[in-house]
């Protein structure tokens, strides 16, 4: 049941959408979003997700707060659930808790955060204070953060599963030089979710991380699909192939997630970004057919 703060800032987001109007995107005409499970207990998961690094890394009475909004409600509407934020991503777990409250919206997400501290209680207060930012009585994911104090974390964080506090556990890392890593405790330590870079530019992960994830039923979380933005760079200028027509892909950005979604190994995959026509744009690539293996090799191409 929605609290009067949150009919009340539920009511004013709506003004803004509709003073807006045709500024904003509309997903009326979209597909359902592909969904896939969680192999640790079969939950369905939406395939895009939201990345919240750097993007949502402002004040709670920042203008930008209004643009957030949107992206939230855009990201809602289009039928995404799982909201990835850490506490190293300065202000944005704080954001994240504020939008999901003022919506009323915390039955409709999936919220995955991270520790990335040393030893247990401070790992412990670190979590402590994700409860707090988020807003929430249970966290739906806890990842260790680039594998700082692995075995400790984990520990804490399946005490805590145990509890009923947090759902699922996991890991994470954002470099490819790390992968290795992350192979080498997915094989010693039993987790839900294991977080990596994967994309067009950065295909290391085919090699055995994905695989051994398929093998193993662990749920893998993309992030870094665009590389920070260098893939969409270098193809700034360059017209969209007219065989982007066959996925159903309407820019650049869907074809890179859909090349990225083409691999059945990926669960999510959480682009970040803080505007709600890009948000709209990423929903797009998660619904429509995705590329077969030639299809694949056409974006390889096009983005090399």
């Amino acid at each position: 049941m929605q609290t009067r703060r949150q009919l009340l800032n539920r009511s004013a987001l709506v003004a803004m959408v509709a003073a807006l109007g045709p500024l904003l995107p509309t997903l009326a005409w979209a597909e359902p979003l592909l969904q896939r499970r969680i192999p640790s207990t079969g939950e369905l998961l939406p395939v895009i997700g939201l990345g919240t690094s750097r993007t949502h890394d402002v004040n709670l009475d920042d203008s930008q707060m209004n643009a957030l909004l949107l992206v939230m409600q855009t990201f809602l509407e289009g039928g995404a659930k799982l909201i990835d934020t850490a506490p190293s991503y300065g202000n944005a777990e704080a954001v994240c808790g504020e939008m999901v409250a003022r919506l009323g919206a915390r039955d409709q997400v999936f919220l995955a955060s991270k520790v990335s501290a040393s030893g247990r209680e401070r790992g412990l207060a670190q979590i402590e204070e994700s409860f707090q930012a988020l807003q929430t009585d249970v966290i739906d994911l806890i990842q260790v953060h680039n594998l700082q104090d692995t075995q400790t974390q984990l520990g804490l964080l399946r005490e805590l599963k145990e509890q009923g506090r947090i759902r699922y556990v996991g890991v994470t890392h954002y470099i490819e030089s790390a992968q290795d890593q992350l192979l080498d405790v997915l094989r010693t330590e039993k987790v839900d979710f294991v977080q990596f870079n994967y994309s067009v530019g950065e295909r290391n992960a085919e090699k055995r991380l994905l695989p051994y994830c398929a093998d193993n039923g662990i749920a893998t979380l993309i992030n870094r699909p665009f590389a920070r933005g260098n893939l969409l760079g270098r193809v700034r200028n360059k017209p969209l192939p007219d065989w982007a027509a066959e996925l159903d892909a309407s820019s650049w950005a869907q074809l890179a997630l859909k090349f990225i979604l083409a691999e059945p190994a990926v669960t999510v995959v959480i682009p970040a970004t803080s505007n709600p026509r890009y948000m709209a744009d990423n929903l797009k690539a998660g619904s429509g057919p995705l590329p077969d293996a030639r299809q694949r090799q056409l974006i390889v191409d096009a983005f090399g």
